[in-house]
């Protein structure tokens, strides 16, 4: 059930739409725009000044953001015998090889598949089921290591994944509405840094065209990305 819109966030809807606001100021504004009764999440689209026809300049990694989504991860370990003890003590929700099949007949419930290189040539055999979805483990999406108890425990952390659309957007959840100002604009701003960082070198012209910031049931704000854009 959502309350009745007061005038005050009419008008704050109404005047959304008519610039670009500073980041900080950006995100007290959803803050007031939030009228919902569950916490909703904070995301970021950022439109990227890359050719999405070239394989080499399509953006996708990953990282811990600062204080966290605030989402929990549903994560699927694809791991030898070896390693299942260890992923299912720091939080891996379904663990074993066994789930392959599992996959093959339809079952995809799951936000993350995280794997180990000495297994991949057997996962290969899904990947045309999970890479449509996103959830293909793999060395650029930081979702393929030698330590997957060590990948579990920091996704149950806050580690995120992004990767850029067939447009060049980016899209991603950087935090909760109940977050802190303070810990939205680290959020932000740490999402950003690793964002341009992951610049591909014959990316030409700008890199950073527009950032927008909403939340689950609000409507966009567009951010002033200029302080993002190097000089």
């Amino acid at each position: 059930m959502t309350k009745k819109l007061t005038k005050n966030r009419k008008n704050i809807i109404k005047k959304i739409s008519k610039k670009k606001y500073p980041l900080e100021e950006s995100l007290n504004l959803l803050k007031e725009l939030s009228f919902v009764k569950f916490d909703e999440s904070v995301d970021i689209s950022v439109r990227l000044g890359i050719d999405v026809r070239l394989s080499n300049q399509i953006i996708k990694g990953s990282l811990i953001l600062p204080h966290g989504s605030g989402k929990k991860k549903c994560i699927l370990a694809l791991v030898t015998k070896e390693k299942e003890k260890d992923v299912k003590k720091y939080g891996a929700d379904y663990v074993g090889l066994d789930y392959i099949e599992k996959i093959k007949n339809g079952w995809t419930n799951i936000d993350v598949v995280i794997s180990m290189p000495n297994v991949m040539n057997q996962i290969r055999s899904i990947s045309k089921i999970l890479g449509p979805k996103g959830l293909m483990p793999s060395l650029n999406m930081g979702t393929v290591s030698v330590n997957p108890e060590k990948l579990v425990k920091e996704i149950k952390c806050g580690r995120i994944f992004f990767k850029s659309d067939r447009y060049g957007i980016i899209h991603s959840s950087v935090g909760k509405i109940s977050f802190s100002c303070k810990h939205l604009l680290e959020n932000v701003k740490e999402f950003m840094k690793k964002l341009i960082h992951s610049k591909p070198p014959s990316s030409k012209g700008d890199y950073i065209k527009s950032i927008f910031l909403s939340t689950t049931m609000s409507n966009s704000i567009s951010v002033d990305h200029q302080i993002f854009v190097k000089k």
